[in-house]
């Protein structure tokens, strides 16, 4: 049938000479077979550039939002470090909260909370903002960890707190008296004799009539004069602690009353063996004198 051929004639108007086209079969097919593959070709061309330029213009999206990325973990990183900064000064205040008190210490290898992770022939596969997002989540949540673990810790420390509160507020720890610092604890020199003795408190001058404040909550157990302590007040403040306040010109409590930290329980003065106006303050407990500036902690 390909090697018959199609006859086609042409007739003109009446004045005109006919015509005759003869066109193989196989011809005619093989042309419609490359008008059909042109346009095949074309189609597919034209579809392979376009979706090329899409791809193109999607990489081009995808790396300036992984730009935009990296440099939004770079931000995070840098409140992590300060965030950490801060987690590390909260995590000294609890430990000096806890030596303070004699709070059971926590070890190191307890606050270290170590987790599993991918292996390091792993993230390094990773590309270098697939590395910055994994360390940073990695950051994160060890900060995570660690925050839950303090908050743990200081809600502990802070029932023990609360249970020690009652021997807390009956523990000496303020100034006596507003005034100067004029005498130490220790061994020093008698200011009448010249010779060494123990002076078993400390001295703080001011002017006569300065008010004296009690150390700590208690009872007042003893009041008068007392030989060369002159004027004094002895206050029992329980676990052990007694204050006594020395060289009073005058006393504003009672034997028996009780007291808190912060009130006015007498007037300073120059009573007894003593060379001006000034307190002789001292701290025992268990009835062993102890040096007073180990339990003054705030400023005059």
């Amino acid at each position: 049938m390909l090697k018959e051929k199609l006859t086609f004639m042409v007739v003109p108007d009446s004045q005109g000479v006919s015509k005759q086209l003869s066109i193989p079969v196989w011809s005619l097919y093989a042309s419609v077979l490359a008008i059909l593959l042109l346009l095949f070709l074309s189609v597919f061309f034209a579809s392979e550039f376009f979706a090329q330029q899409v791809e193109q213009s999607e990489l081009e999206g995808l790396k300036a939002e992984n730009q935009q990325l990296a440099a939004k973990y770079e931000e995070l990183r840098w409140a992590l470090a300060e965030t950490s900064d801060r987690y590390d000064e909260l995590v000294q205040k609890e430990i000096a909260i806890r030596a303070v008190f004699d709070l059971p210490e926590i070890s190191l290898e307890e606050r270290q909370l170590g987790i599993g992770g991918p292996g390091a022939e792993i993230v390094t596969k990773f590309t270098e903002t697939e590395q910055l997002a994994y360390t940073t989540e990695a950051d994160v949540d060890r900060l995570l960890r660690l925050s839950r673990f303090e908050l743990e810790k200081y809600d502990e420390a802070e029932k023990e707190l609360a249970s020690l509160k009652d021997r807390l507020d009956h523990t000496p720890s303020i100034w006596p008296a507003k005034g100067w610092f004029s005498r130490g604890y220790g061994m020093k020199d008698d200011p009448f004799t010249g010779y060494k003795q123990l002076h078993r408190g400390i001295d703080v001058a001011n002017y006569n009539g300065t008010p004296i404040i009690a150390a700590a909550d208690g009872k007042v157990t003893k009041t008068g004069s007392f030989g060369r302590m002159g004027k004094m007040i002895t206050i029992d403040h329980g676990f052990g602690f007694v204050t006594r306040y020395g060289h009073l010109s005058s006393i504003d409590v009672k034997r028996g009353q009780r007291i808190k930290r912060g009130d006015v329980v007498g007037k300073m003065g120059s009573t007894g063996y003593s060379t001006g106006p000034h307190l002789h303050y001292e701290v025992w407990r268990n009835g062993k004198v102890l040096n007073p500036m180990n339990y003054i902690l705030n400023s005059k």
